[in-house]
């Protein structure tokens, strides 16, 4: 299904958000659109994204189209059909299930490989090696520090993410000689539908509009990490002996 609306006509670029109903997407639309950028928010759930958009006045500086990042066969398609090639591409969606789950029913583990990694993979690679469109400035990836290293209460999941950061790594350096920024968002924990539930350290606990300021002026660097806290993390995450690292949690 397709949300129709008017062409902001004083707009000069174009965001495309894949996994757009995340909270942290949603900020990102209201960031990008703030800054005069037109954005293509796309999703499977463009209800939920209508609504949004609607409420808060956005309907002509946003285009909604039904994405599936599972559905790999409908990528090419739908990426052929967009009413106008992008200059930013950020992913965004995302699947988590429990470890536990994960380990003992693989659909779950699948889904999450799936979401994460593969149906990244199939889209980012059809725009990135699509030459013509000159507009592509910036692919933006959301991964998390859960990648950063195996830790056996979150293993299954950090993998996906692992394997997402090293596929944007090497796709930074593929498409350097065309001046087209690779950047990994690795973020912790957000107040966020996907973290309802868990028992998280609230005062690591980051909110969506500022995770999503990260996206919105990222640099040229390729790892980002929003807040100090966890860039703190991250680098000891890092260099952790792995004996060491055998004890987190």
């Amino acid at each position: 299904m397709k949300y129709l609306c008017r062409m902001n006509q004083n707009t000069n670029k174009t965001v495309l958000i894949l996994g757009a109903n995340s909270d942290v997407a949603k900020h990102c639309i209201k960031q990008y659109t703030e800054k005069g950028y037109f954005v293509i928010a796309a999703s499977r759930d463009t209800k939920s994204l209508e609504y949004f958009v609607t409420n808060h006045h956005l309907d002509s500086k946003v285009n909604i189209l039904s994405f599936d990042a599972v559905d790999f066969d409908s990528h090419q398609k739908f990426y052929d059909e967009l009413p106008v090639k992008p200059h930013i591409v950020v992913y965004a969606a995302g699947f988590l299930v429990d470890n536990e789950k994960a380990l003992r029913d693989f659909k779950g583990t699948q889904q999450m490989m799936k979401v994460n990694y593969m149906g990244a993979v199939s889209i980012l690679n059809i725009i990135a090696m699509d030459e013509a469109n000159k507009n592509l400035e910036r692919i933006i990836g959301l991964s998390s520090l859960s990648g950063v290293r195996g830790r056996k209460s979150n293993f299954v999941y950090g993998s996906t993410k692992a394997a997402f950061t090293q596929y944007l790594a090497g796709l930074r350096q593929e498409l350097s000689s065309r001046k087209i920024v690779v950047t990994a968002l690795v973020i912790g924990y957000i107040r966020t539908k996907i973290n309802e539930g868990l028992q998280l350290n609230e005062s690591l606990i980051m909110e969506p509009d500022y995770v999503a300021k990260f996206i919105v002026n990222a640099g040229k660097g390729f790892i980002i990490v929003p807040s100090f806290k966890w860039k703190i993390i991250y680098h000891i995450l890092r260099l952790l002996p792995e004996g060491l690292a055998a004890k987190l949690p």
